[in-house]
């Protein structure tokens, strides 16, 4: 989801304390929460064998104008017919991420017409999208050839295998909501997190990934936690999260530095609080701190607005159902009450339900009441009794 706020105009950091502060301000803004928005991300597959290579050139034709220059290098990168921005992942994953809007089925009507928009177009080039949040048939191999994905691709490879499969062959629903006002922030920030294992069971669908972590509830799940604990496990849910996440930020390494050469691997290995004590030749700034947050992965992750990103790719308009439930559950202060209840029994069982899914009890049971107060509060959405309707059978379907 795109922020509607202006950023502030690049600064240097005196020292860390004065780093935290910017990271707090730009990551945690509050305010009335009126917009929400999802991005969806797919693997892209050959029609007629998913588990052929990706053909770089062939993707590039399909997309035509709307490839962004990661891909094609001179390419216009026009949006898609409603506005909404087309992106690249590293493996050859499409993503669409829509402005903020205000209105659930606006929103929905949108997302509709850029996926028919999208499928119309690969379908004239024998390519479909994925309907799992992992790709179950090929190997980790990256196509995008840019000196981000080199110093990600090589920073990772030092930690074990997850890194590149997460960067290639996973593929997720985002869901981005507003903070808030000030006073219900923390409780956002805890209910927001609580769920995480409970959504993250309901909705899964990747029970392998490349051939490997086979019968997983969620193997993109397990594959973004092995990543690179520093930068994907989930935060900290704390009195102050904002300042326990600028301190996180800070103290994580640095794994991209943006320069003139075509290779933006760092020339040691530093965290930003040593690049700010003068690590490298020069100083950073807040236009290098904006990136460097770009490198956090984690389940949450906070960018002015809440952006959930735990739940898998889902099979043809099955986004839908997820979308509507957190907007539903996060309507209303008295509903994220219910949804701290709610998960308290399931909070931090976030391996557990990637392992299991809902064959955990204890996950299953808060998923059971999180569905319940869902649907209660699916009349806050906006949405028509038939939509409602609709939306119900499917989230009491999963139970």
């Amino acid at each position: 989801m795109t922020a509607l706020r202006n950023q502030p105009a690049p600064a240097r950091f005196a020292d860390r304390a004065e780093a935290e502060a910017y990271v707090a301000s730009v990551c945690f803004k509050h305010g009335p929460p009126r917009l929400f928005g999802v991005e969806l991300e797919w693997t892209v597959h050959h029609a007629d064998d998913p588990a052929q290579k990706l053909d770089k050139h062939r993707l590039a034709a399909a997309l035509g104008e709307h490839a962004p220059p990661t891909l094609v290098p001179d390419s216009p990168q026009r949006p898609l017919p409603s506005g909404t921005p087309l992106t690249v992942e590293p493996g050859g994953q499409v993503e669409i991420s829509t402005p903020p809007c205000t209105s659930l089925p606006d929103l929905f009507q949108t997302v509709a017409e850029d996926i028919s928009h999208l499928t119309a177009m690969l379908a004239d080039h024998g390519l479909v999208l994925g309907d799992r949040g992992a790709d179950q048939h090929r190997s980790p191999a990256r196509m995008l050839q840019v000196p981000r994905y080199a110093a990600m691709e090589h920073a990772f490879n030092r930690l074990g295998d997850d890194g590149i499969a997460m960067m290639c062959n996973t593929a997720g629903l985002q869901v981005c909501l507003d903070f808030g006002e000030e006073k219900h922030l923390k409780d956002r920030w805890a209910a927001v997190h609580q769920l995480g294992p409970v959504l993250i069971a309901l909705f899964a669908n990747s029970p392998s990934i490349g051939g490997m972590h086979e019968d997983w509830a969620s193997a993109r799940m397990r594959t973004l936690y092995g990543t690179d604990p520093v930068r994907t496990r989930p935060s900290a849910v704390c009195a102050d999260p904002a300042q326990a996440y600028a301190k996180r930020v800070v103290d994580t390494p640095v794994i991209v530095v943006r320069g003139p050469s075509a290779s933006w691997i760092p020339p040691r290995e530093l965290t930003f609080a040593e690049w700010i004590d003068g690590a490298l030749d020069r100083s950073p700034t807040s236009d290098d701190l904006d990136y460097h947050m770009t490198t956090m992965f984690p389940p949450v992750r906070p960018r002015g607005y809440i952006e959930i990103r735990y739940l898998d790719t889902p099979a043809p308009g099955g986004w839908i159902a997820p979308s509507a439930l957190l907007v539903a559950l996060f309507s209303d202060p008295s509903v994220v009450d219910g949804v701290l209840a709610a998960t308290e029994r399931a909070a931090g069982r976030w391996l557990v339900a990637a392992r299991h899914g809902m064959a955990d009890e204890r996950i299953a049971r808060a998923a059971k009441d999180v569905v319940a107060l869902g649907i209660e509060s699916l009349h806050r959405t906006g949405l028509s009794y038939d939509q409602i309707s609709t939306i119900s059978r499917e989230l009491e379907g999963k139970l």
